[in-house]
């Protein structure tokens, strides 16, 4: 690969590169469509697929489309006058509400994060190591992603190197990059020990069970309890926290690995925080991000203020997102 080459392919995250090759192949091998294509072909591919696939999936589908071509140096036919008129008449005839993740309520996350260490105690007493260090992981995975709003895979590109954290007095983490941080400057993060539901003690109590001292910070156990060397895979993180809150007695099915972001941004905003200060701590750049993370039911709102004089307190003059 030419220098040329390597630079273009790093400009383009890994998620986006398997996403457009995955939608090529699926309208060239799949739907037997030709490259490079027409205004026309692209706009009988949309009402072929109109109502099968949603939405979104369709826009990545232009999307990786339109790059191909552009990047092959022939004219994007998804600029066509027809393509866009077609794309207009499928959202009017086949509207869908965006699907959002349940957002975690403080209340499950105390619950599950006391069921953990209910787990975490008898499998010590039981000399059960593997399951103390999944109890340790689960723990500190997701109090971190809750109190840092941190998507999965963020949560699983964390290195030990990058992490500093302080008992009782708060945690530094830095990223080289994420979704947010489209130039790769990459991000410091901060955040406070807490008097309940500590992000920074169950971080400290993980590593110090595991003796981690480099590499990823949260990576697979196996049966016997040995650690792998690699990093968790963003996917298995929605599995991991469904199986953990099904343990504790909630319905795990309802939620995502977006359900600890949105938890975090819900409980914020009912407790508060003003828009600015959200979409500073979380890393948003526009409102429209934030506003769509943010839970607006006035019955749950109203559960959130019930809790509001328990639940720890995360002084926003304190934080700082960017190091």
């Amino acid at each position: 690969m030419s220098d040329l080459n390597r630079y273009l392919q790093a400009a383009t995250r890994d998620n986006t590169r398997r996403s457009y090759r995955a939608a090529i192949e699926h309208f060239e091998v799949t739907w037997g469509g030709f490259l490079p294509a027409t205004g026309d072909s692209v706009a009988r591919y949309l009402v072929a697929h109109a109502g099968v696939l949603s939405i979104n999936t369709l826009k990545l589908r232009l999307s990786a489309l339109a790059q191909w071509h552009n990047s092959q140096g022939f004219a994007d036919p998804t600029k066509a006058p027809l393509v866009r008129k077609v794309f207009k008449g499928i959202r009017a005839l086949h509207p869908a509400q965006e699907k959002q993740a349940q957002p975690l309520q403080l209340q499950h996350l105390e619950q599950v994060v006391n069921w953990l260490e209910q787990e975490a105690q008898t499998a010590r007493t039981q000399g059960d190591r593997p399951a103390l260090l999944r109890a340790r992981r689960d723990t500190a995975l997701i109090l971190l992603g809750f109190w840092r709003g941190f998507r999965s895979d963020e949560l699983c590109r964390l290195q030990i190197a990058h992490v500093q954290a302080s008992a009782g007095a708060g945690i530094t983490l830095y990223l080289p990059r994420s979704k947010s941080d489209r130039e790769n400057l990459g991000k410091t993060y901060q955040t406070p020990a807490l008097q309940r539901l500590c992000p920074v003690q169950a971080y400290i109590e993980w590593i110090n069970e595991a003796a981690l001292v480099r590499g990823p910070v949260f990576r697979g156990i196996d049966r016997w309890g040995h650690l792998s060397e690699e990093s968790l895979h963003a996917n298995s993180v929605i599995p991991l926290l469904r199986q953990a809150l099904g343990r504790a007695g909630i319905a795990g099915e309802l939620y995502t690995s977006h359900s600890l972001r949105r938890g975090f941004a819900t409980w914020a905003h009912q407790s508060g925080w003003d828009l600015k200060s959200l979409m500073s701590y979380v890393g948003w750049k526009d409102m429209k991000s934030a506003m769509r993370y943010i839970e607006t039911n006035p019955f749950l709102g109203m559960a959130l203020r019930a809790e509001k004089p328990v639940a720890p307190e995360i002084p926003n003059s304190s934080i700082n997102t960017v190091g």
